[in-house]
């Protein structure tokens, strides 16, 4: 077991706030890294990341530099760590900045690797049907995800999760399995990842979101929990001839139901509109017009109307 190490931890987003935390009270974080402040929230005012927030209320350093320059490099020197924690910084780290602790570079990825290397594993395991995820703790690499595994903890995944419920788990499991990864990294045997079993967890674009009623309601619902609450599974019905609405569907569930895809069937048992897939259907439960607060489906169908059936012909592809 490593007692005490010496980290500089690096990471960005609301995922990585467990680890910095865990780590921290544990080991001796010397500095966080994150990406600087950006705009955000009502008024899009400059705010810091959660991590550097979170750092900040643990009475750390923090480092937002724009790029891993030569710069960044010498402070991270001069820190001497003996691990580089990275979790979802936002930066490829590049070879020499991998070669600065004195005993590894760990990242902390949302899936048991090799399944779903890359952006969005999360998302993908659940659009996917997998029935079980997890974290796993790995030395870096110059490829994206690739380096020999530390430890590997599994999640399973709820019939109910959306990438929202699931993200929280997860980042919870994930430092779970960095601590680990510190604590016992001397006694650890690092496990080459199997080239042949990698799949790519790609980035979910809005228009990727898009719903696509053809497919099976099982399908269909799982896209919409995988996307929910961001990027946010859509269709768009008309407003007018040259603004189509976007209405994104953040909850729903399979119901009886047949006819054409798309096709709005009515009224489902909860109130919310009830439309045909390739086979079954869907009741929207819970739904975001377009500029407008999130509502269930009932109070949706209450103040507005639904055309006979969603036009594919109208999406909003290319717009974001």
């Amino acid at each position: 077991m490593t007692k005490g190490a010496t980290i500089v931890f690096m990471g960005t987003p609301d995922f990585a706030v467990p680890s910095l935390q865990r780590l921290a009270a544990r080991h001796h974080v010397k500095a966080v890294m994150s990406q600087p402040p950006r705009p955000g929230g009502r008024g899009m005012k400059i705010r810091p990341s959660p991590v550097h927030a979170m750092a900040d209320q643990l009475g750390l350093p923090v480092e937002t530099p724009e790029k891993l320059d030569d710069e960044a490099m010498a402070m991270i020197k001069s820190h001497a760590p003996d691990f580089l924690i990275v979790v979802a910084y936002g930066l490829i780290l590049p070879e020499p900045v991998l070669a600065l602790p004195a005993k590894a570079a760990i990242n902390g990825h949302a899936s048991l690797l090799p399944r779903w290397r890359g952006a969005a594993p999360i998302h993908r395991a659940i659009a996917a049907g997998d029935s079980i995820t997890g974290t796993t703790a790995m030395l870096m690499a110059r490829a994206l995800d690739s380096g020999p595994m530390l430890v590997k903890r599994e999640e399973v995944i709820r019939t109910d999760d959306t990438a929202a419920s699931l993200h929280d788990r997860l980042a919870d499991l994930t430092a779970t399995t960095l601590l680990e990864a510190v604590d016992r990294f001397d006694s650890l045997t690092p496990t080459p990842q199997d080239e042949s079993a990698v799949t790519w967890a790609e980035k979910i674009s809005p228009a990727e979101a898009e719903m696509d009623f053809t497919l099976p309601a099982e399908e269909a619902e799982r896209r919409i929990r995988a996307f929910a609450p961001f990027p946010g599974a859509w269709f768009a019905i008309p407003r007018d001839a040259d603004a189509p609405h976007r209405i994104k569907v953040l909850a729903a569930r399979r119901v009886d139901g047949k006819g054409q895809p798309g096709q709005v069937l009515g009224r489902g048992q909860a109130g919310g509109p009830v439309l045909a897939c390739g086979t079954g259907a869907l009741e929207l439960m819970r739904i975001q017009p377009q500029g407008k607060p999130v509502m269930d489906g009932a109070a949706f169908l209450n103040g507005n109307a639904l055309p006979d059936r969603i036009d594919p012909a109208l999406n909003l592809r290319g717009q974001g």
